[in-house]
Parts: structure tokens; sequence; C-alpha cells
């Protein structure tokens, strides 16, 4: 067990609101109740008070630092027995150790009080502020305060002992009178249900594609059944908490390596100056550590992929290089043989081969004593040694080939509300003796970092110009060291003053009850010296930690918790992503301008969480067989998947790195997936290009949504989608729009200086930052969708005029006695719709999706669409076109919007038919529906209801024999209504 090091926990019981009355007086007398680690604090009692407040700092000793994360601080609220007629639960909060912020960074949240079982009544929140702190790094922790006297700690225990028996008492009594036992109280056959593990059928080990069994390849092929080569793999689920703890690598295939450490070597005829390597050769396969002088230490790892290799004998040899007169001579030292079927096997989580020491055998001449410290074992990608390893696949260890894990940076919002100026010292110009006819106009610029926001204008007079506007920013950590807030004058041109204001400063907020402090700020002219007062400014700053940044398009959302860490709430379950390969990939480019190769790649993204498998050299079918893991704190997100082409990659270290070129994504929802249910699926990689849409191969992906308990996962359909404080203080559409645009930009950024970068394509198209750039192709799209959503009220509509035609005569006399039915029992219409509602969602349950949906070519109109447009879409940002190409480009989208206004106007000009029918633009029309309103009433007032129903709905479906073929008289009328389309210019 690590020892805590003096580290503490603090909880500040601030305040209570709204708590449930349960004294059967209509008020409280509540004391809070706090567990932490097996300790236990308590408040002191507010008497008789819905609202108290306590106001009291409780400390707790961390025993465990590394498992900090993992506990759980439980606050119980109880009405206090002694000032009531008995002890009733008020309600509990439990807050997970991963949510405790460090000394400096806390604020005050106000959590919801929680049930402890079904028929609980529980209302009200309570606000806290909870932190740790750690002991100065200088000071040591005294024996005393480490090793307290035994007569305390028997104290300590019985009082803790007194406070457990009067819970069990309060426990007791509450089961009698309140409420059914809490949830520790509840039978064990509750909590087994929850913690089963789901058994399924059995696959044998992933091994490899090389060593299964027919048999096994083909059970496989036939499981990928029925979808055009895409189906499903049951195996035996792992729970989750084991799959956390390295039980891995079950989603993908075991890929057998053999993998060589050569530690170091010693020799006896060594020179001072020999440099020495060591070579390693498998048939064609050789590879040579890095040189070292006398240290010979190389302590390097070499993986070979065991179904690539040519040859059933390694050989390691040490080299010895002397340059004599600017001659370098390579004289080999030594050499020894390993035979690849004696080579063991390793399988973790067994520890690591041990390295030993083998005689070299001696070549030609030299002599003395040499010997070198060698591993050789064979393992698979699971091998902690892997990912640090000289791989053959992926080119070595180039850092642009490595699989690396990426997080995107913390975002934060910054508000500045600008208040007002006062003591403003406006230069007056030049020496004119003209009076001015107005004063100066003034706004306020506020930058951060490239971000830079602006307030209205406003006319300096006599008072102090007052603007009271908010301005939000996109913060990220590490924060810009200063908020720079500059004053300007429109008229001049010229900046009256500007000051800083420190971002590690600004306080921080997690709702809207708590308004932050505003503060003056002084400015100071451009030359401080010859300006150093400019007046001074009222700000109100506050980094708001309630709301998520959104730093992705609404569509491709995959995380949704506000950027407090307070706020955080545990996670409902475990993604799971195994990439395994893809097949039948294009070559996308020349190698040595002879023949096509890709170096394909892949990236996921989920949350802040980036992964990058390791790139696959010069293969058209690469099996990467890598799995990732991700915590899921919202069921309706998205995991996106795209595959690449490394172009990154290049020997020559002259020459400059190229772009990532684009292979393939795919996105899955994670509300189609059945929880603890493996998916084996292949997904087909579409692109498109400039020439249109191109079929790039296939990936193979395995999925498994791993989730222990329903009721957090139904919860969180109940739940709101975003944090409270996008709704109580909501943020504009458009300022929504700038700000994502400005956080994919610094995410875009922080990662492109990651080592090795992540590029600035792949982000972006991950990220799908150009959804809001015009495209002729997804204007199609969307009219498409509108029209597919419209479809369906064509359909009924015509169903509906297929009844009132008598087209089917049985139905439309099915309809007339569903109308009596109504009529004579109105109270079974909810019943009935329901019931049917819920058999035709049972009925359509078997054209459910048996696989995840992912990109679909249809939908996206890549076939459709020509040449001209497509090139338009990939057109960047001004144009780079010619003049004649934007023309007809201009003339066509004039074309397009054409009609679009006309049917705006349309749509516009019915709105305005039904306001002319009381704002007496027509005062004839106005006048007659006057009328008929007055006869409505009368005639509503004599003739019951229902009759009207049924008479209205016999007259609408009255046979065509009995109808005219011209339009009604109230349609004639709406149609002559007046609107405002004679009145534009």
């Amino acid at each position: 067990m690590a020892d805590s090091n003096g580290r503490k926990l603090l909880v500040e019981v601030c305040n209570a609101k709204n708590l449930m009355p349960k004294d059967g007086q209509g008020t409280a007398s509540a004391f809070v109740m706090v567990d932490f680690d097996g300790q236990r604090r308590r408040t002191k009692t507010i008497s008789r008070d819905l609202n108290p407040n306590w106001d009291e700092k409780l400390e707790f000793v961390i025993h465990n630092v590394e498992s900090m994360d993992s506990e759980v601080l439980e606050l119980n609220v109880y009405n206090d027995k002694k000032t009531g007629k008995r002890t009733n639960f008020l309600g509990k909060v439990k807050i997970s150790g991963s949510t405790f912020e460090k000394l400096g960074s806390e604020t005050l949240v106000y959590y919801p009080l929680e049930k402890r079982s079904v028929f609980s009544q529980i209302k009200g929140e309570i606000g806290l502020k909870v932190w740790y702190e750690d002991p100065p790094e200088n000071v040591a922790v005294p024996a005393e305060e480490a090793k307290k006297p035994a007569e305390e700690e028997v104290e300590k225990k019985e009082e803790v002992e007194k406070i457990e028996d009067e819970k069990k008492k309060e426990e007791d009594q509450e089961k009698k009178v309140d409420e059914k036992p809490p949830e520790e109280n509840q039978p064990s056959a509750a909590k087994d249900e929850t913690s089963k593990e789901v058994v399924v059928e059995v696959v044998n080990p992933p091994v490899a594609e090389s060593e299964k069994p027919k048999d096994e390849k083909k059970s496989l092929e036939v499981s990928r059944a029925n979808g055009g080569g895409v189906g499903e793999i049951d195996l035996r689920s792992i729970s989750g908490s084991e799959r956390r703890h390295g039980a891995g690598y079950d989603l993908v295939d075991r890929m057998p390596f053999l993998y060589v450490r050569v530690v170091k070597a010693k020799q006896s005829n060594l020179e001072g100056d020999a440099l020495n390597y060591a070579k390693l050769v498998i048939g064609t396969h050789s590879i040579k550590t890095t040189s070292e002088k006398n240290g010979k230490d190389w302590d390097q790892v070499f993986a070979f992929d065991k179904e690539g290799l040519n040859s059933s004998s390694l050989e390691v040899s040490i080299w010895r290089e002397n340059k004599k007169e600017e001659v370098v001579e390579e004289l080999c030292v030594g050499t020894v043989s390993f035979d690849l079927g004696e080579v063991p096997k390793r399988v973790p989580p067994d520890s690591p081969l041990a390295p030993q020491w083998y005689t070299l055998e001696v070549v030609g001449s030299e002599a003395g004593s040499n010997d070198v410290m060698v591993a050789v074992w064979i393992g698979t990608q699971a091998d902690e040694a892997f990912q640090e390893a000289w791989q053959s696949d992926s080119g070595g260890l180039i850092p642009e080939t490595r699989a690396k894990v990426y997080l995107s940076p913390k975002l934060w919002y910054l508000r500045v509300t600008v208040i007002q100026t006062q003591d403003l010292q406006l230069g007056l110009g030049s020496g004119s003796s003209e009076p001015k006819v107005r004063g100066p106009e003034l706004y306020v610029r506020a930058q951060l970092g490239g971000q830079v926001f602006k307030t209205v204008r406003m006319v300096w007079g006599s008072t102090n110009p007052t603007w009271n506007e908010s301005l939000v920013f996109v913060a990220s950590e590490p924060f810009d060291p200063f908020l720079v807030v500059t004053v300007e004058d429109v008229t001049s041109g010229q900046s009256v003053g500007y000051a800083k204001v420190h971002v590690a400063s600004i306080e921080r907020r997690t709702d809207d009850r708590a308004q932050p402090k505003s503060r003056w700020f002084n400015l100071v002219g451009e030359d401080e010296k010859k300006k150093p007062y400019a007046g001074r400014i009222h700000l109100r700053t506050c980094i708001e930690g309630g709301y998520h940044v959104l730093d992705e398009a609404a569509h491709v959302t995959s995380d949704v918790r506000a950027s407090a860490k307070q706020l955080a709430k545990p996670p409902i379950g475990l993604l799971e992503v195994g990439i395994r390969g893809a097949n039948n990939l294009l070559p996308v480019k020349t190698k040595d301008g002879t023949r096509g190769t890709t170096d394909a790649y892949v990236v996921a993204k989920y949350g802040p969480k980036w992964v990058r498998t390791r790139t696959i050299l010069d293969r058209f079918n690469p099996r990467w067989n890598e799995q990732y893991t991700w915590d899921v704190y919202d069921p309706c997100t998205v995991l996106t998947i795209g595959v690449f082409d490394n172009g990154r990659y290049y020997k020559d270290e002259a020459s400059k790195p190229g772009k990532d070129l684009r292979i393939g994504k795919l996105r899955v929802r994670l509300s189609a997936l059945d929880t603890n249910r493996v998916y084996l699926n292949t997904y087909p990689l579409t692109v498109l290009l400039p020439g249109g849409a191109r079929r790039m191969g296939e990936i193979e992906i395995s999925i498994r949504f791993t989730c222990s308990s329903w009721i957090s996962l139904l919860q969180a359909y109940s739940s709101p989608m975003l944090p409270r404080m996008h709704y109580v203080c909501p943020l504009g559409r458009a300022q929504q729009d700038i700000l994502r645009h400005t956080a994919m930009k610094i995410v875009i950024a922080r990662l492109a200086r990651s080592e090795p970068p992540l590029g600035i394509e792949v982000v972006q198209y991950m990220l799908d930052s150009d959804t809001h750039i015009w495209s002729m192709r997804k204007s199609k799209v969307n009219w498409f969708r509108v029209v597919n959503g419209l479809s369906k009220v064509a359909t009924l509509a015509r169903w509906l005029n297929g009844i009132r035609t008598w087209a089917h005569p049985p139905t439309t006399i099915l309809v007339h006695i569903v109308l009596i039915s109504i009529v004579i029992c109105p109270h079974l219409v909810l019943p009935t719709f329901f019931m049917y509602a819920f058999l035709i969602l049972a009925f359509r349950i078997r054209y459910r999706a048996k696989v995840p949906l992912s990109m679909d070519p249809r939908i996206s109109c890549v076939d459709v669409i020509t040449n001209d447009e497509l090139d338009e879409e990939f057109d960047g940002l001004p144009t780079t076109r010619s003049p004649d190409v934007v023309r007809i480009r201009y003339d066509r989208l004039r074309a397009l919007a054409g009609r679009a206004q006309s049917f705006l106007g349309d749509m516009a000009a019915q709105w305005e038919r039904v306001e002319a029918l009381y704002n007496w633009r027509d005062p004839r029309a106005t006048g007659i529906f006057l009328v008929v309103c007055l006869v409505a009433s009368l005639a509503f007032y004599m003739v019951p209801f229902w009759g009207f129903v049924l008479g209205s709905a016999f007259y609408y479906l009255r046979h065509p024999k009995f109808r005219g073929d011209m339009p009604s008289v109230p349609a004639n009328f709406f149609r002559r209504l007046p609107s405002l389309s004679d009145q534009i210019l």
C-alpha cells in the first residue's frame, strides 16, 4: 500500500436548499454524515430550517494516494431525532475520488440529493467544496502525527462505534416508519444480478490467421452471415473490471512476433575508439543496433512478424568499426545462432524473460572471450515490449509510424463582461478649433491569444459609457498568460488605453448561482511612460466550468461532459474497439516511381482520447490487431474511425514531410449497439475525391459496449444531453458556431504540436470541420432528407384522400365505424392509439438493423453529383479557380437560390394571409370572418361537440356523387386574403 505522504482530503459542507420537511411540523433539523475510506465525520445540527447553512470544514486522511481515484466520498443528510419526532433520511450524495480537485482549484458545487431507495421522498440539493491538499515537499510529517497515542485511537474507535450504532438505530426506525431499507441492506441477489458475466458462445482464443484450423476458419466465415460479408461473433464476455486491468486483446487476433532483446556485449580485445553494434539476421531480414563506444550497452528490442520470416534460425553477430585514415573498417567479433523451433513462448501477464550471456563463436583471427547478453522469445502484440520495440512491419523506430495515444486539450469558456469605463483620458486630436458635433464612438476590444471579440459602439458623452455586454472566449489549458482588454476610439482610429488581466487569477464557477465579483482595472496608454494612466474599466471575468466546450460537429458528438471536474459523473460503461485489419486497399501513391503502394494506419476518436495505430508499410491487406478502450458517459454518442495513408514517413531527412491522404472513414453510434455483445463487421471505405467517390477497400472492426447497470443506462436517456448551464444560460446559435470552430482550431493546433504530430488534415477530417462550407452535394443531401420526411406526410395524405374518394369502399366504411365508436366511447381513443403504436413497433422489431450502420454513399449523393460540383466542394475559401468557372458556378447558385427564395416567399405568404384575418387589411374579408365567428359560436353552443365532429367527418367522407370538382368555399376565401408580397420593392 502506498503511503499517503500526509495528503488530506477536505470537505467544506456549505449549505443545502429546499430540503424535504420530515419532522412532522413542516420543517427539518438537518445534519450531514460524511464517510470516506473508513473515516466518518458529522456536522452540527441546524434546527428547523429547510435551507440550512453549516459552513463546516471536515478533514480526512488519504491513506493510499494511488487508490484515491477509486474511493468514494459519501454524504448522508438526516433529520436529527433530538429536535423532531423521529430521525429521517433526507438524501445522499456520492462523489467519485477521480473528481477531487487540488487546493486552489476548488469551487462551490451544488449536488442534487439522491434517493436511497425507490420509495424515498427526497428533494433539494447540497452545496459542497471538495479538495485535497498535499503537505510541503520539504517538510516531513512528524512521527507524533504519524503515530498517535493509543489512548486517542481508542477514543476515536469508541466515538465511531457510537455513531455507527446510532446510524443503525436510525435506519431500523426508518424502515418501520418512513421507507424501505437502503441499498446496502437490499438482498444480495440484486447485486449479483448486475454483476453477472454474460455467458455466450465460446470461440477459440485468437491466434494468427495462418495457425487457425480449417474448420475454425470455415465457422468464422459462416458467422459473418447474410449481410454481404458482414456479421457478428459472440465471445465469452469478460467483466468490465477485468478488462480494465489488462485482460484485453480478446477482440482481435493474437499476432505472433519473434522478440529479440540485445542488452550488451563484453569483449576482451576491444580497442579504445572502436564502435560496436549488434546485427540480427533471419533469412533475408537483417537489422543493426545503434553503435556504441566502450560502454557496449544497447538494450534494444526487435520484433519480427513471425508469419513473414523465411528462415528457421536467428543469427546474432557483434561487429566492430575502426576508423583508420578516414577509412571505416568493419570486423565481425563473433556470432551466436538460435533455432527458432526451440524459442520459448511468453504470454502476458507472465514476467519478462531474463536475458542470458551467450558465448560468441570467434570468426577469423579474433581471439579472446567475447559474450553477448540476449533474450529471445515468441510473444504477441499484447507484450509490454511491443510498443517500444523495432517492428518489422511498421518501419522500425521511426516516430511517424508508431502507435500513439493523444489527448485533446482541456477546454473552458472564459466569459468577460464589460460593464463600464470611467475617467477616460481622451486626446483632443489636432489643434483644430472647430467644436465637435458629437462625442467620440468607443468600443472595447478583448483579445485572448488569437481570439478577438468586440463590443458594440457607444457614443461618449457627459456620462461614463456603459456596455454590460458579455464576450465569451475558448481557453485551453495551460492558459494563455494574459487577457488584453483595449478601449478603442472609432473617430480618431486610436487606442484610448489597455489593461491586462492575468488569466490564472480569474475566478472559476460551475453554475449561475454565484455571480463572480467584478473588478476595476486601470487602463494604460500605448506608451506607458507618456500615458501611465488613461482611465479605468469595470470588468467581471470568470472561467465557466459548467459548460461543455463543443469542439466537434453536432452530428458526431462523442463527449458531453462539463469542463469542471467536480461536475463529472461516473461512467456508465466501457467501449472496447479492436482494429483488426483492412482488405483490398487501393494504392494511393507510387514507390520509387515504379509501382503503387499504401502505408496505412487507423485513427479512432471518442471523447478527448485519440488513438493511432502503427503504420503498416507497403501492404494492401494490413493487419493491425490493436485493441483500445474508452469510458462511456453517454450512450447517445458517436465513435469515429478513419483510415489514412502515411505521407510523413521519409527516409531522407532533407525532404519535407507530405500530407496524410484520406482512405476512408466510418462512424458508429453507441446507442445502436447491444450491451455486452461483440460486433465483428467489415465496413467499406469510401472517400470523396475531386474526380468522384472511390471505393478504397474495407476495414474490419470489432466493437463491444459493456454496461454493468441497466438502471444507469436508462437514466441517461432521461437526463439532458448537455450540462445544466447550456439551458439556464444558453449561448446563441451564431455564438456557438463561432466558439465551436475556435475550439476546433485549438484542438488541431495542439495535436499538430505533439510528437509525432497528428496531422492537421487528419484532425480536420475526423472532426468534420468543413461542415459549414457551402457544398452543392450537401445541399442536395439535406433537400432529399427534407423530402423524405415530408413524403411520409404525403403518404398519409394520399391514404386519407383514398378513403375520402372511396377508392376502397370497405376501408372507408371501417373508418366510419371507427369514427362512431370514437364519438360513443371517447375514453378509448388514447388507449387504442398507444396499443396500436405498441403493436406496430413490436411487429417492426424484426426489421431492425443487425449490423451497426456507418457511412452510406447513397444517402451522401455521391453518385448523382457532377465533377464540377465536386470540384467546387474541394475548392478552398477564397476560391482559386478562374473567373469564368466562378461565374458559371455563381449563376448556378443564383438559379438554385431563386427557387429557394420563391419557396420561402410562398411560405411567408400563407402566414401573412392568416394574419390578414384579424388585422383588417381587407375590411370586407375580415367582416365576413367576423360574422362567421359569431354564427359559429351560436352553432357550437346549440350543437354538442360530438355531433359537430361526427357531422364534419361524415361530410368530409361523403361519396364522390355528392361532391363537386371545384375548390371549397373556405379554400377560395383563404386564397383571396392579402399578403405582404405586394409591398416588397
